[in-house]
C-alpha cells in the first residue's frame, strides 16, 4: 500500500462535480491499493501517517504529530500510485488492486486513522479534483513494502 502525505493548510474535493469534503489544517492522503496489500499492510501505513512527526512545536521544529497539532485528515483513493513507469512513458497499473480489493483496504486505512484523528474521505472510484493550499510545502512518500 503507498501513500503521498501533503500537509496542508486546507483540502476541499469535488467528487462528479458536487462539494464533497473539506479540512482545515491537516493532512491530504492520497491512498494507492496494490494486489498484494493486506489489511496489515492498511493497519502499518494508517499507524504511520497517525504518528508523523511533521507539524511544527513551538521553536517551529517539526515535531508534533498531527494528534498532537489537532491536525484532520483528507483520504483519497488513487490507483495511479500503483503506475508503473519504468517500461516506457505510458503507466502500467498491473499491480493494482481491482476496486474489490481496494476499496474495503482504503475504507480499513481511514478507518483505522479516524481511531487517531479526525478523517474526511473521497468518493471511491468517483472523478475527484482537490484545491488545496499546501503547507511548507511537506510531502512525503510512504510504501508499506519499503518501510
Amino acid at each position: 500500500m503507498k501513500a503521498i502525505v501533503q500537509r496542508v493548510r486546507r483540502a476541499v474535493l469535488t467528487a462528479d462535480g458536487q462539494d464533497w469534503s473539506q479540512i482545515g489544517a491537516g493532512l491530504l492522503i492520497l491512498v494507492g491499493v496494490e494486489q498484494n496489500d493486506t489489511e496489515d499492510d492498511a493497519h502499518f501505513l494508517a499507524e504511520k501517517c497517525a504518528r508523523l512527526r511533521i507539524f511544527e512545536d513551538e521553536q517551529r521544529k517539526m515535531n508534533c504529530s498531527p494528534l498532537q497539532a489537532g491536525a484532520e485528515a483528507l483520504v483519497i483513493s488513487n490507483f495511479t500510485l500503483c503506475g508503473d513507469c519504468s517500461g516506457g512513458n505510458r503507466p502500467f497499473f498491473g499491480s493494482a488492486a481491482r476496486p474489490e480489493q481496494a476499496k474495503p483496504l482504503y475504507e480499513k486505512f481511514a478507518k483505522i486513522l479516524g481511531e487517531t484523528i479526525p478523517v474526511k474521505t473521497g468518493k471511491f472510484g468517483a472523478d475527484m479534483q482537490t484545491e488545496t493550499t499546501l503547507d511548507g510545502p511537506v510531502t512525503l512518500w510512504l510504501d508499506s513494502h519499503v518501510l
